[in-house]
């Protein structure tokens, strides 16, 4: 198999394919699901590679993948399913240094509304701009800055209300 070129269309998608599966897992809450987006999202970037204009390939493509997690999330409502929750099936190869805190960190981010999560996941955790982001999810800039500031707020308090103090043993 010929690997393409950096500089090329394919290889800067390639590039770009972990960022994609992290953002895909975290629109689905799902390691299945979040497959299937990122397969029907580069299938859909790779036929419509005529579309792609040069300018902001990363922005192009999370509007893209986002577009079609909105648009599959309508067509479930239609008809008529209901998506279950499979944050427990959400995996990952590398293990945190204390399991109990990762649990806590999922479901502080499961706890959020699609809408502040994946805002949060692309200005945090992948590292975009408020204007990539405000781009990529049609939304103003000011909205992206207020989702990403409740979000992290929702956070902070879902893990404050999980802490848990650890008691000593007197000497």
């Amino acid at each position: 198999m010929k690997i393409p070129a950096p500089e090329s269309f394919e290889g800067q998608i390639l590039a770009l394919l972990p960022s994609l599966r992290r953002y895909s897992r975290s629109l689905t809450r799902s390691d299945a699901d979040g497959e299937d987006l990122l397969q029907d999202c580069v299938e859909k970037i790779l036929t419509r590679r005529g579309q792609w204009r040069g300018l902001n390939l990363r922005g192009w493509v999370l509007t893209i993948m986002t577009n079609l997690y909105r648009n599959g999330r309508r067509d479930k409502a239609r008809d008529g399913l209901v998506e279950l929750d499979a944050a427990e099936n959400m995996a990952d190869p590398e293990l945190a240094a204390d399991p109990l805190e990762r649990a806590r960190l999922n479901d502080a981010l499961n706890s959020l509304s699609e809408e502040h999560r994946a805002v949060l996941m692309l200005v945090v955790i992948e590292g975009y701009s408020y204007s990539e982001v405000s781009t990529a999810l049609d939304i103003p800039i000011g909205t992206v800055m207020s989702r990403l500031s409740r979000a992290r707020r929702r956070v902070a308090e879902h893990l404050k209300a999980d802490n848990i103090i650890t008691l000593r043993r007197p000497k």
